[in-house]
C-alpha cells in the first residue's frame, strides 16, 4: 500500500511545474487522471527530446504512474463529463490563467457546490489577483523577474539562468504541498478549499537568505559565481587536471584545511581563524586557495579533505552525477517499460517510506489510453456511450 492510495486526483495541467505535482502524488499511490485535448493533448508531448517510436522524453519526466483521457472542454458534452469527473474527485489540479475553467463552468465556486470536500489547486503565473494575473508564465521569466538570475552567474559576467529550470520545479513541488496541505486541512474540518499556488511568489519565497542581507544591511546582493556572500572560504577551486572541487568551510575546518593545503602563513595567522577575519581578507585568502588547488589532482585532494572531516564536493556533470556510487546505491535512477518505446530510465521520486511502499518509476500514459476506462468506472458510461462520444469528437 502506499500512502496516498484511495485519493482521486483530476488533473488539467499541462508542461512542467504542476505536471511533476501530480507525477509524484501518483508515484506515491494517487490515481491521477490527466484530462486532454483530443488529437494533441499536452503540448509536452511533442517537445525534445524525442525518442525512437516518436515519444517525448520531456513529457515521460513529469507524467508518470497517470490516466489519460482525452476531453473537449470547448463542447458542452465534454464540460459536463469534466464537472461529473470533479463531483468524485478528491483533489483537483489546474494551471490555466486565472478564471479560464470559470468560463467553462469549472471554477472552484461551482464545483464546491457539486463536492464540497474537493481540494482545488490553481497553479498561475502570477496568481489570482495582482497586476500581473493575466500574464503567462515562462520558467526563465520568473528566474529574471524575482531576482534568481541577476544573482547567478560571475561579478564579471552577465547575469546567468539555473542549469535546470528551477522556478518551474520549485513550483511544482510547492503544488503538491498544496494538495497535502488541502487534504489534511479537509480531514481536520470536513471542507475542501482553493489553494492559489503564483509561481512568481514560489521564487520570490526561494530568496529567504538574499532578502535576508538586504534586510539587516540594505545590501542588495549581486552575483558572486560559486563563492558565499557570508562565509570564506565557500567556492569551487581548479584542480591540476583541470577538474574543479568545491569547498564549503566553516571555522572548525579552518585549520585541518590550512594543514591538508600546506597553507602554513594561513593557519598561523590569528586574524583568520574566524570567519569575520577571513570575510575581511576574502581575496588574500581565496588566491592561496586558487593556487593551492592548483598543485593537487583533485581525486587525490578531495580524500585528503574528507579524511579531516573538510566538506568537499566534485563539481560533477549530469552523467557523472547519476552515476556516482551514492545515486547508483540510493536506487535513483530507475526504469519502465513503455509500450512503444520498450524499457526507460527514470529518476525515482526520493522518498522511502517505513511502512509503507516506496514509490517507483511508473509508465507515462498514451494519449486518450484510459479514457474509456475511466468513463465506464468513474461514471458508470456503457462501451455504446463511449463510442457515441468518440463519434461526436468530444473524446
Amino acid at each position: 500500500m502506499k500512502p496516498l492510495s484511495g485519493i482521486t486526483v483530476l488533473d488539467f495541467s499541462r508542461v512542467l511545474a504542476a505536471p511533476l505535482a501530480t507525477q509524484t502524488l501518483a508515484e506515491l499511490g494517487a490515481t491521477v487522471v490527466k484530462v486532454e485535448r483530443p488529437g494533441r493533448g499536452d503540448e509536452s508531448r511533442g517537445w525534445e527530446p524525442r525518442l525512437p517510436a516518436g515519444e517525448s522524453a520531456y513529457f515521460f519526466a513529469f507524467n508518470r504512474g497517470k490516466q489519460s483521457i482525452t476531453l473537449d472542454l470547448k463542447s458542452a458534452r465534454g464540460r459536463r463529463i469534466a464537472r461529473d469527473l470533479a463531483a468524485r474527485a478528491d483533489v483537483l489540479v489546474e494551471n490555466f490563467l486565472p478564471g479560464t475553467l470559470a468560463k467553462l463552468g469549472l471554477g472552484y465556486e461551482e464545483l464546491a457546490e457539486l463536492n464540497p470536500g474537493l481540494v482545488y489547486v490553481s497553479n498561475t503565473g502570477f496568481g489570482q489577483d495582482g497586476p500581473y494575473r493575466d500574464r503567462k508564465g515562462y520558467d526563465t521569466i520568473f528566474q529574471a523577474l524575482s531576482g534568481i538570475m541577476h544573482l547567478t552567474g560571475h561579478p564579471d559576467g552577465p547575469p546567468a539562468k539555473a542549469g535546470i529550470p528551477v522556478s518551474d520545479l520549485a513550483s511544482g513541488l510547492w503544488t503538491a504541498i498544496a494538495v497535502l496541505t488541502g487534504l489534511l486541512g479537509r480531514a481536520n474540518t470536513g471542507r475542501g478549499s482553493q489553494v492559489d499556488v503564483a509561481m512568481m511568489d514560489v521564487q520570490v519565497s526561494l530568496l529567504a537568505l538574499a532578502a535576508a542581507r538586504l534586510f539587516a544591511y540594505d545590501e542588495d546582493p549581486m552575483r558572486q559565481g560559486t563563492q558565499h556572500p557570508g562565509r570564506v572560504p565557500s567556492a569551487a577551486f581548479q584542480c591540476r587536471d583541470g577538474r574543479w572541487l568545491h569547498l564549503s568551510a566553516s571555522d572548525q575546518h579552518w585549520a585541518p584545511l590550512c594543514e591538508v593545503l600546506e597553507l602554513t602563513e594561513l593557519a598561523a595567522d590569528p586574524d583568520l581563524a574566524a570567519n569575520a577575519g577571513r570575510l575581511d581578507q576574502r581575496e588574500r585568502v581565496l588566491g592561496a586557495l586558487r593556487a593551492a588547488f592548483a598543485q593537487r589532482p583533485h581525486a587525490e585532494l578531495a580524500r585528503a579533505l574528507r579524511a579531516r572531516d573538510v566538506p568537499v564536493g566534485e563539481v560533477n556533470s549530469v552523467r557523472e552525477a547519476l552515476e556516482d556510487p551514492n545515486t547508483v546505491a540510493r536506487g535513483m535512477v530507475g526504469h519502465f517499460e513503455h509500450p512503444a518505446e520498450g524499457r526507460f530510465p527514470a529518476l525515482r521520486t526520493p522518498l522511502r517510506m517505513n511502512g509503507y511502499e516506496d514509490p517507483e518509476p511508473a509508465v507515462p500514459p498514451r494519449l486518450g489510453a484510459d479514457t474509456g476506462v475511466v468513463l465506464a468506472e468513474q461514471l458508470g458510461l456503457s462501451e455504446a456511450e463511449v463510442a457515441a462520444l468518440r463519434a461526436e469528437g468530444v473524446i
